[in-house]
């Protein structure tokens, strides 16, 4: 199986630790979405969208790549990484793919340290997240979606 991951992690590389841990397992292909701009997602038999949580919501350039690229009728899951969890991270970037006729095979959420707004005030939350327990559920999750298309 074929896997892309276009993910954005920037401030504490919190999403990327946690995708390394995942292509590590499956050798999925990692694809920074502030790097590369012109990919043929076509190629792949599974794709995945990462970022860290903004505003509740998936970093606008992983919606951006995802709307520009994103083929149609793929299998797709998503990561990211969060301070506090909220339900429904995954919802903007979860109507596009459906919109695609894509098939969401799951996401996988754990805490990231995070210093954003009032938490650098007080050194930052969820420090040391993510950390070995949730590299091992996030590798666990990528292997259930492999055998799924197995």
């Amino acid at each position: 199986m074929k896997t892309a991951i276009c993910y954005y992690s920037r401030h504490h590389g919190n999403t990327r630790k946690v995708l390394e841990a995942i292509a590590g397992e499956g050798g999925a292909e990692l694809i920074d979405v502030t790097v590369r701009r012109a990919v043929r997602l076509e190629e792949y038999d599974c794709i995945g969208f990462a970022s860290g949580i903004y505003y509740g919501t998936f970093q606008e350039g992983v919606l951006q790549f995802a709307r520009q690229y994103l083929p149609e009728g793929k299998d797709v899951f998503f990561v990211c990484t969060y301070g506090v969890f909220r339900p429904g991270y995954s919802s903007a970037i979860g109507q596009i793919a459906r919109e695609r006729g894509c098939r969401v095979l799951g996401t996988f959420g754990c805490r990231g340290f995070d210093t954003f707004g009032p938490f650098r005030l007080v050194g930052g939350i969820a420090k040391g997240r993510p950390n070995e327990r949730d590299l091992d559920k996030a590798r666990s999750f990528f292997r259930q979606i492999q055998n799924r298309l197995s």
